[in-house]
């Protein structure tokens, strides 16, 4: 078990892959934790190194603050610093795309190139994210997990036994951690930022995300100077999960150009 100790406490990491080679960093989803990236990274190209890790309030990492992206794009940065050997990729998903924005805006000296996946440089508004948060203040992480599900995954995985430990998941993440994440969303807009960003860029979206449609994913791709867009027909808000293959298969010519 991999632990940077913050000034919070603990932020859980695991890092895959041969000593010395180029690293990846991997930013997961709301209510999700690092075994999120599970199922892709075995396609993914195998010379480089994996850097995964628990965001603040989520699997084995401690909370702090953490309503502010600011405060998860630091945790990077400490991280990369910790045990990454100059910059790197960053890989981001859903909340996991807007720290790795704010990552690049921030500490351009530290990332070399972006993946942004399922994300936008503003997602929902203020008032949707307070009425996830009252949500789970009134009804507990369980309460809101069917509805997260339909927004995660299109219909064909939902009505497969696949979907069990995805709902567990995301109903076993502390309330608190997921709470402060949704205020982190509910401030994030890293929109002016984003179009200041000058760097190679690929943007991915599912065409069945409940979550991040695929225009709002779309509009951020229009928004970086230079960046792809691509969509990943009948995936929803975590291909990673639905269709490894597929997501691997667009992201390994990009990783293979740039990561090195």
């Amino acid at each position: 078990m991999q632990i940077l100790s913050r000034p919070y406490g603990a932020l859980h990491y695991r890092l895959d892959g041969p000593t010395g080679a180029p690293v990846v960093l991997m930013a997961n989803s709301l209510g999700t934790d690092l075994r999120l990236w599970e199922a892709v990274l075995p396609p993914l190209p195998q010379g480089l190194r994996y850097l995964r890790y628990d965001k603040q309030g989520h699997g084995l990492s401690d909370l702090g603050a953490a309503d502010r992206i600011a405060d998860h794009a630091a945790d990077a940065a400490a991280l990369i610093e910790a045990v990454a050997p100059g910059p790197v990729v960053v890989l981001g998903l859903s909340i996991g795309g807007l720290i790795a924005q704010r990552l690049a805006a921030d500490r351009p000296d530290l990332v070399r190139a972006l993946i942004l996946s399922n994300t936008a440089a503003r997602l929902g508004t203020p008032e949707s994210w307070q009425a996830r948060i009252d949500a789970v203040e009134r009804d507990g992480m369980a309460g809101i997990a069917d509805a997260v599900m339909e927004r995660w995954f299109a219909p064909a995985f939902r009505a497969t036994p696949a979907l069990a430990p995805w709902r567990n998941m995301l109903a076993r993440t502390p309330a608190a951690g997921y709470v402060a994440a949704c205020r982190a969303l509910a401030g994030a807009d890293q929109r002016q930022a984003s179009a200041a960003l000058r760097l190679p860029t690929m943007v991915i979206a599912g065409e069945a995300d409940g979550a991040s449609p695929p225009d709002v994913v779309r509009a951020t791709a229009d928004l970086i100077p230079g960046a792809t867009f691509h969509l990943i027909p009948g995936a929803g808000h975590l291909p990673c999960v639905e269709t490894p293959d597929g997501h691997a298969a667009l992201m390994t010519p990009f990783l293979e150009r740039h990561a090195a």
